[in-house]
């Protein structure tokens, strides 16, 4: 990245965007980001402002576009096996909390000290999502889910 410093709220969306992928592929790339651990955090934000933008839409008698509200599809070939055929206790046992909040920490601190629009940033945690979920449903053991996340080069 050739400047870490974190964009103006009143500069460009694009470039608060850009600024906060940037961020979150290098986090996820230099820590070896297990795919479950992203899914978490990801489920966690996606949350927070799908309900805040409902929230919006609803006091102004709007609707949302279902892009922005509804999981994103895969094209996973086959039937994924059932998160409950895994041992849960283990999995949750085996998450690493500190690297959690520090993913957490980064999208809280870009979207408040950036004030990124929350439909722009909801539509990239979405993307994000849905090359999760195919990595996810892609894990044939409870082993695959604390495999790196895979990005694509250029994501």
């Amino acid at each position: 990245m050739a400047d870490d410093t974190l964009p103006a709220p009143d500069a460009p969306v694009e470039e608060r965007l850009l600024f906060l992928q940037e961020n979150m592929v290098n986090f996820a790339n230099q820590f070896s980001m297990p795919v479950v651990e992203v899914a978490l955090v990801l489920s966690k934000y996606i949350r927070i402002l799908l309900e805040s933008l409902e929230t919006a839409a609803a006091r102004n008698g709007e609707e949302l576009p279902e892009g922005l509200t509804e999981p994103w599809g895969t094209d996973v070939e086959g039937e994924a096996p059932r998160i409950d055929s895994f041992p849960l206790e283990t999995l949750l046992g085996s998450l690493d909390e500190d690297r959690m909040d520090i993913l957490d920490t980064l999208i809280r601190t870009i979207l408040n000290e950036t004030r990124l629009p929350f439909a722009p940033a909801l539509t990239l945690l979405r993307e994000w999502e849905s090359m999760v979920r195919v990595q996810l449903a892609n894990s044939s053991s409870p082993g695959q889910l604390f495999s790196p996340i895979d990005l694509p080069d250029g994501f």
